[in-house]
């Protein structure tokens, strides 16, 4: 079997559920405090598709309203990315299409996840009124506290890198 290592990145404004996504998809548990990230946390797990074993290397990048006041360096060697918004919290998108063009900028040919996250936080009615109003059509929405979605999206992620 095949092995290849790959470096992903998450990204987005503060408190989105970042961290608590790799948590959830790399030791499956939910943070019991919260805790701001500051600068970028590494975090590995490895997958397996089609007969290819892939290091995802996990980069949880500190939350930034706008993706410019990240460090080019942090961009340097993605091969994916994902980008996390707060369902509960329409400040999180407001900027997303700046965001991801920024990003499609930095990093072109590179596929990119959009998250929304949090979806355990409303009902059915809020969440497509959230959906309608959305600058740019999620990939996935998840629940980093319940695990809804999660392994689907860095799976998904992994199959778009290979």
């Amino acid at each position: 079997m095949r092995s290849v290592s790959k470096k992903v990145i998450l990204t987005g404004s503060f408190a989105v559920g970042k961290t608590s996504l790799v948590s959830q998809f790399v030791y499956r548990k939910f943070p019991e405090s919260y805790k701001t990230t500051l600068g970028v946390r590494i975090d590995k797990k490895v997958v397996e598709l089609e007969n290819v074993k892939i290091n995802m290397i996990i980069w949880d990048i500190g939350g930034e309203q706008s993706q410019i006041r990240i460090p080019d360096s942090y961009y340097l060697g993605s091969s994916g990315v994902i980008y996390v918004f707060d369902l509960s919290r329409p400040a999180s998108f407001l900027n997303m299409s700046e965001n991801i063009n920024y990003i499609r900028q930095k990093l072109p040919n590179v596929p990119i996840i959009i998250v929304g996250n949090k979806i355990d936080l409303l009902d059915e009615r809020t969440f497509q009124q959230i959906k309608d109003i959305l600058p740019i059509p999620a990939d996935f929405f998840t629940s980093a506290l319940q695990g809804d979605n999660v392994e689907n999206m860095f799976l998904e992620l992994a199959q778009q890198i290979i």
